[in-house]
């Protein structure tokens, strides 16, 4: 039979592995995950309907993934996830060129192309 101090002795010795193991889960770094094109504020502030492709190129550089399909659309996306339970920040911008030059400008996650987002908003800059 168990006495009082080997049961507490037993507890002892299932518990404190247990216990060490949840407090080091929560002690875990994850690191930042970044994919696709980061392009700055003012890079974006200065994208205008009317611009030739190279000036687009110059300016954003080239699109992640080339349309096959559709030849007058680029496609700029960023991802960057921070730490493990933070939700993801995505970034769309989508350039329609008519006749090679600049017609129509979409943008999801950007509040406003023409005002620099606040320092939570701004995604973090890429490692060279």
């Amino acid at each position: 039979m168990l006495n009082a101090a080997s049961l507490a002795r037993f507890a002892c010795r299932a518990l404190l592995p247990l216990s060490l193991a949840l407090a080091a889960s929560g002690c875990v770094y994850h690191m930042a995950i970044q994919q696709g094109n980061y392009l700055e504020q003012r890079s974006i502030d200065q994208l205008q309907v009317g611009m030739t492709r190279s000036q687009v190129r110059y300016l954003l550089g080239t699109p992640m993934v080339p349309q096959t399909f559709d030849l007058d659309r680029w496609d700029y996306l960023y991802y960057l996830r921070r730490g493990h339970i933070s939700k993801p920040d995505r970034f769309e911008l989508t350039v329609y060129f008519e006749k090679d030059k600049v017609a129509k400008i979409d943008h999801h996650g950007y509040k406003n192309m023409n005002s620099k987002p606040t320092e939570t908003e701004r995604p973090i800059r890429p490692a060279v």
